[in-house]
């Protein structure tokens, strides 16, 4: 039997948060030009305002990071990470489609998989950890409320 080496949870919590943290510092380089960008879409009468994004997005991805910590601390294998990983780089491609871009179908023909792979990763995490997977609907609530901005965007512009 092979014994698997972890770090220490403190330190494997960090990683988390790194790797959330390039996702969220990709889509900031991307989002330069976001608020110009934003209000000069046609948009449903529904759509929240710019300032909004910034702090649901920081406790969105507050949230993913200790979702996948704490499935991580089940000691699940590597492999069952799949559909977090998959989410993570979803979710840095979809903000340089949508802002950079401005490739409004393609973001979200891109943010439906997302929303699949969410969906998915919060079914893998519940096998492990009710909690792990718990944190993962709010990030999947909201990515389905930009999926219907996305579209209203793109069925309006």
């Amino acid at each position: 039997m092979t014994t698997v080496h972890r770090p220490a949870p403190p330190l494997a919590l960090a990683g988390f948060v790194a790797a959330v943290a390039v996702v969220a510092a990709v889509g900031s380089l991307a989002a330069t030009q976001s608020r110009a960008v934003y209000s000069g879409l046609a948009q449903p009468p529904w759509a929240p305002p710019s300032w909004l994004f910034g702090p649901v997005w920081t406790v969105l991805y507050v949230l993913i990071a200790v979702s996948g910590w704490l499935f991580w601390r089940t000691g699940a294998p590597r492999r069952e990470f799949g559909w977090y990983a998959a989410g993570l780089v979803l979710n840095a491609a979809w903000t340089p489609l949508f802002f950079a871009a401005g490739a409004y179908t393609l973001a979200l023909v891109e943010i439906v998989v997302l929303d699949v792979v969410i969906a998915a990763t919060a079914l893998v995490f519940r096998r492990r950890s009710t909690a792990a997977a718990a944190l993962q609907l709010p990030y999947l609530a909201w990515t389905l409320f930009a999926t219907a901005l996305n579209t209203a965007i793109v069925v309006l512009n």
